[in-house]
């Protein structure tokens, strides 16, 4: 559904109007598209004292091909700002020695990545120093507006490597509508060969669950795009619509209810051979207050958004289906950070998608695989499209972007996961919501 208010206030008497009155101005987000290079624009980099990342950054930079600046007031495309090297609080003065007077000079649908330390484990007061960087990005990317996002990306220790494919996911408008979030890389729990960056999944088998419509499709488009085999599955019901979103992505179908006693059985038969990604997606919403919430109501909810999920992670892992490598990554949702009224089924599951996550990190880093998910906020779907227009305008406008998410930003994130370069990437969430106002 198209955005008007985003369309009125673009244009030249809306823009004029905005700024008389105090409106928020949506900026026009930039997304991928094919044959694109990673950032088009200058990349700006710099350092604190005593940072670690400053080779791996530079060499980044010029994989990418990411041009300099020309002159010290220049505009750029991106900032990217080590601060592995600030080990006390007195030191934190270099954020704005580094940003004051760089922070004007970047363009729209910019990009803003600060890299840090995980505090657990350090001295107490390079710990407190690094946890502070959560602090300066979240509210820089709250104030610094024209569709800039802005991340903190927390690499342990050792695993200085790993931050190539996070680093380009951040960097580049695949990440459109991601924002004010914080991203841990630790050590790979397996050595990939050479990626192919323009194919990354080429020879990949993928499963997309409620792959029929909406954010499914747009997952199994872009996981296609980046050279997956395709399985996708949703309930019988929706058989027509999962049969045209295969034609055109020459993937197989698996109809089942993942509820069913069996489901776990036969999914899991489909891949004899093994799997490399499993994106759970499938999920509805069932709204009603607890207050006026039937048993019934509750426990079909959970056991399509939640348990259905554990039980086919645990046949695929109990036959070792998932193959080295492998990813499984989980669609949770801002209602499982945030909470929401007249959802807390809703929530609920979404919240136990993240315990899995969690729960399930060490497990799969033994087995050298990943599990990771991604939180939608607010994304124009055909389900928000059915929203009352005060919902929906609300929606939209409560976060840092001041408008909706698309459902290919959501599966952008959801590739990243994906990616064999990814295998320093374990444990995340990581919202999809333009930096909402609501949740941490």
């Amino acid at each position: 559904m198209s955005d008007l208010y985003s369309q009125v206030v673009n244009s030249a008497p809306g823009r004029f109007l905005a700024s008389r009155v105090g409106l928020p101005q949506p900026a026009k987000l930039e997304r991928h598209e094919p044959g694109a290079p990673v950032i088009s624009g200058a990349v700006l980099a710099g350092a604190a004292p005593r940072g670690r990342l400053g080779k791996q950054v530079e060499r980044l930079l010029g994989a990418i091909g990411a041009a300099r600046p020309e002159t010290s007031e220049a505009r750029v495309k991106a900032l990217v700002f080590d601060a592995t090297g600030i080990a006390d609080s007195t030191e934190l003065v270099e954020l704005q020695r580094f940003f004051h007077p760089n922070v004007k000079r970047v363009e729209r649908s910019g990009r803003v990545v600060v890299l840090g330390t995980p505090p657990a484990g350090l001295p107490a007061r390079e710990a407190t120093a690094q946890r502070a960087l959560e602090g300066f990005t979240r509210s820089l990317g709250k104030e610094i507006g024209r569709g800039i996002a802005v991340q903190l990306v927390y690499v342990e220790a050792g695993a200085e490597e790993e931050i190539e494919s996070t680093l380009r996911f951040l960097l580049s408008p695949r990440s459109a509508y991601v924002s004010g979030q914080v991203v841990r890389v630790g050590a790979a729990v397996a050595k990939p060969a050479a990626v192919d960056w323009s194919l990354p999944l080429d020879g990949k088998i993928a499963l997309v669950t409620g792959a029929s419509r909406g954010i499914g499709e747009a997952i199994a488009e872009t996981l296609h795009r980046d050279g997956a085999g395709l399985v996708l599955l949703d309930v019988p019901a929706l058989a027509p619509d999962l049969a045209r979103v295969a034609k055109r992505l020459d993937a197989e179908t698996v109809e089942i209810d993942i509820t069913d006693e069996d489901a776990p059985e036969r999914i899991a038969d489909e891949f004899s051979s093994g799997v490399d990604v499993v994106v759970h997606n499938a999920g509805v919403t069932r709204d009603r207050t607890i207050a006026k919430m039937p048993e019934d109501r509750w426990t079909s909810l959970l056991e399509i958004n939640l348990s259905s999920e554990e039980r086919i992670n645990g046949e695929l892992l109990k036959r070792d289906l998932l193959r080295e490598n492998g990813r499984i990554v989980c669609v949770s949702s801002m209602s499982g950070v945030a909470g929401n009224s007249g959802q807390t089924n809703y929530a609920t599951s979404k919240a136990g998608m993240i315990g899995m996550v969690e729960a399930l990190a060490p497990e799969l880093a033994e087995r050298r695989a990943t599990i990771n998910a991604v939180a939608p906020g607010f994304i124009e779907t055909q389900m928000t499209a059915a929203m009352p227009i005060p919902v929906r305008e609300a929606g939209r406008r409560m976060n840092s972007m001041s408008q909706g998410g698309l459902p290919v930003d959501v599966a952008e994130t959801i590739a990243w996961f994906a990616s064999p370069a990814s295998a320093g990437v374990n444990g995340n969430v990581v919202r999809v919501c333009g930096q909402s106002l609501l949740g941490a």
